[in-house]
């Protein structure tokens, strides 16, 4: 098993469970509502705390609550999931899935591309490492080995600083929503990049645990 990757997986797993929470907490905070479409605001008029603060998602169930309690639960099995089964045999399939059905479900739509990303590393968790091997010279992947533990926690950090403001709108000194909203996604931005860096640093590390 390729351990830097599965801690990747893991942890990236845990954060957007995290933030599938986020979406069914205030989705259930509307109530026994009507959702009126398929594309649903998670945060409602009466719970928004700033203008940009709506957290959009998309679901099939027509109803605020049942769809924040469904966005609660299948958030919380992708989490126990991505800590303790990620690596089984079957472990990455069901892991897309549990993500395909939360999105369908009002988990939220902007993570995506995180989840997608999350999925492709986690099908490398058992598998040899060939490919990049041979594309990771002997002297970069040394140096890249020693970066994964850091990249994953600026991935971490900055993913939580961007779901705070999405939700809560608090940048201190910055009073302008536009700016904030600026900010919100320059922190996703940065994390992306540090996503791509981490699991090929973290690629690096197991190949390098193997020679």
């Amino acid at each position: 098993m390729n351990r830097a990757t599965r801690i990747i997986v893991s942890t990236m797993g845990a954060l957007l469970g995290i933030a599938g929470i986020d979406h069914g907490f205030f989705e259930t905070l509307q109530g026994n509502q009507p959702t009126n479409g398929l594309i649903i605001q998670a945060i409602g008029p009466t719970q928004r705390i700033w203008v940009h603060g709506t957290e959009e998602a998309f679901t099939l169930i027509p109803n605020f609550l049942v769809t924040g309690i469904l966005a609660i639960m299948v958030s919380l099995a992708i989490m126990i999931w991505s800590v303790g089964f990620v690596n089984k045999k079957h472990g990455p399939t069901i892991f897309i899935l549990l993500f395909i059905l939360l999105v369908l479900v009002g988990g939220g739509i902007g993570q995506i591309i995180f989840f997608t990303l999350a999925w492709a590393v986690s099908t490398r968790i058992n598998h040899p490492l060939t490919w990049w091997r041979n594309v990771l010279p002997k002297s970069v992947r040394q140096g890249l080995a020693k970066l994964w533990p850091v990249t994953l926690t600026i991935v971490s950090v900055c993913f939580l600083l961007a779901l705070e403001i999405a939700v809560w709108g608090f940048v201190p000194g910055v009073n302008d929503p536009d700016q904030r909203l600026y900010i919100c996604w320059s922190f996703l931005g940065i994390g992306l990049a540090a996503y791509f860096l981490t699991f090929i640093s973290g690629f690096a590390y197991d190949i390098q645990g193997k020679e």
